[in-house]
């Protein structure tokens, strides 16, 4: 059986074991959201030894190079060694600035820096708290905004979330490694028609793909449409509506789960150009997709991440 090391740890492990799975099983804390590679929320170095990879394609020739795999597709082969990031030695500390409810569900974290990070508009963060990680998306703009924001799904109970909600203000959390996520704005799309689709917190980077278009004054229609549980979880309806009032090429649409499935039925695209950035449940996703290719949405002109229901 293989053996698979971190640190002064070093344990056997089934030969063709997931990587990830290995490593949170015997208590070395990798964060993961998407498991399909997408995130690269669990990244980690080899530092002796390397795991078969089922997606080779999914970091840069220097990233491999330098032993970087992604966790959640590797399988343990041969004896291995891994850095896993440590948060206490590696992590960037930060300040809790914020704590507010949106919704019954939906608390918003502030987080002021101890030094400024370069991200874009749709990226991921990985939060610890302790020993306990969580990648989010950043719901703020760098260029606008002095804090970092996210929006965090609080209906089902975990360790992460658990966590937060026991946060003061002035507390200290641990930012991990920023990773680059699906989402994001192309000032190549300028005069493109532009839908911006959410579901639930999904809703939260794309306000910022919004409002990084908006700054760099996309010229396209741009329409977001918000599906939420009920009205009440229509958390940004206000700030939303101020945007749309200011901004003639801005559409937004608040659906409801209850009337989700005749508003699908009815979308229509006015351009073959358009350009679509979904988020949210891997079920919202779909629908969403699915709709949009029968409408006939080339493929490759939809962008998607998919928000797991881990706590």
């Amino acid at each position: 059986m293989p053996e698979l090391r971190v640190g002064e740890r070093l344990w056997s492990v089934a030969a063709g074991s997931n990587l990830l799975d290995a490593l949170n099983q015997n208590g070395a804390t990798v964060p993961y959201s998407c498991r399909a590679g997408n995130c690269h929320a669990c990244l980690v170095q080899c530092v002796r030894g390397l795991p078969a990879d089922n997606r080779p394609d999914a970091l840069s020739a220097v990233q491999r190079q330098d032993g970087w795999r992604l966790a959640c597709q590797c399988q343990v082969i041969e004896d291995l060694q891994v850095h896993t990031f440590d948060p206490l030695t590696d992590g960037r500390p930060a300040q809790v600035e914020a704590l507010d409810w949106l919704s019954d569900n939906l608390l918003r974290l502030r987080l002021i820096p101890q030094r400024p990070l370069r991200y874009s508009a749709g990226q991921h963060l990985v939060l610890w708290i302790g020993h306990i990680a969580r990648p989010y998306s950043l719901a703020s703009l760098p260029e606008e905004d002095r804090f970092l924001e996210f929006h965090l799904d609080c209906r089902q109970p975990g360790e992460f979330v658990d966590a937060v909600q026991k946060l003061q203000i002035g507390d200290s959390i641990r930012l991990g490694e920023l990773r680059g996520g699906a989402l994001h704005y192309d000032p190549d799309w300028h005069d493109r028609p532009l839908w911006l689709l959410a579901a639930g917190s999904g809703l939260g980077p794309l306000f910022g793909v919004l409002r990084e278009a908006l700054r760099q004054n996309h010229q396209g229609a741009i329409r977001v449409i918000h599906l939420a549980h009920d009205a009440r979880e229509h958390y940004l309806a206000k700030p939303l509506a101020a945007l749309a009032a200011q901004r003639e090429n801005l559409s937004v649409e608040l659906w409801t789960a209850a009337d989700s499935a005749a508003a699908l039925a009815q979308l229509r695209l006015v351009s073959r150009q358009t350009l679509a950035l979904v988020c949210g449940s891997t079920a919202s996703v779909d629908a969403f997709a699915k709709r949009l290719y029968l409408a006939g949405l080339p493929r490759n002109q939809l962008l998607a991440d998919v928000f797991l229901s881990r706590s």
